[in-house]
């Protein structure tokens, strides 16, 4: 049986390696696909757990960019996981797509673009769920094919090694685990401020605005 030392040598080898390939995926060589190619049939993305990063072709408003990983295809923003704990039953392809498709109650990265690009959050349907209306919604869909572009990293338990990911890049659209970014205190008092104002307007006629649109 290997000595206790060894074994945390091995261990620390074992993590560091986990967290530079994930950086190499992620960030340094991604290989980035479009909201068009992860929504096809059949999708791209794995049905399995790991990592995957946001990358933008055009700058987000506001957001800084200082020290943020930048190539020919964008700028990466953000950096997420799934699942985020063992009993979770979510994959990389569910959770790719709810951003992609998704509506801002169910999308952290889909509420932060949505409030940064200047929708209106609105409480729908019984007045539990905020999103930014289906028009809204739309026009953010809209907007992310042509601008967001994702790429991901397979690993069996991705948020042992999330925090190191998130220490090695700068990513401005994250909060959680990420308050040390000089960005996180700002973005996170837009967030509330949007909620805020949520609840204080009346419930969205979700239906009526659907049937206009037709």
């Amino acid at each position: 049986m290997p000595r206790p030392a060894l074994r945390r040598s091995r261990n620390s080898a074992r993590m560091s390696s986990d967290i530079e390939a994930a950086l190499e995926a992620l960030a340094y060589r991604p290989k980035l696909h479009t909201r068009a190619e992860v929504l096809a049939k059949p999708s791209p993305v794995p049905a399995a757990a790991g990592l995957y990063a946001w990358h933008f072709r055009i700058p987000v408003p506001e957001v800084p960019l200082n020290g943020c990983h930048t190539s020919a295809d964008g700028t990466l923003l953000y950096v997420g996981i799934s699942p985020s704990r063992l009993a979770s039953p979510q994959t990389l392809r569910k959770r790719i797509g709810t951003h992609f498709r998704g509506n801002a109650e169910g999308s952290t990265l889909r509420l932060t673009l949505g409030v940064l690009l200047g929708l209106e959050l609105r409480r729908v349907g019984s007045g539990a769920r905020r999103t930014f209306t289906h028009a809204g919604e739309q026009w953010l869909d809209k907007w992310m094919d042509l601008n967001a572009l994702v790429a991901w990293h397979e690993h069996p338990e991705p948020w042992r090694i999330e925090h190191d990911v998130l220490k090695r890049l700068s990513c401005p659209l994250n909060i959680d685990g990420n308050r040390e970014h000089p960005y996180a205190a700002s973005l996170s008092i837009r967030r509330r401020h949007a909620k805020a104002l949520a609840s204080a307007l009346p419930i969205a006629d979700e239906a009526g605005q659907r049937r206009r649109l037709l």
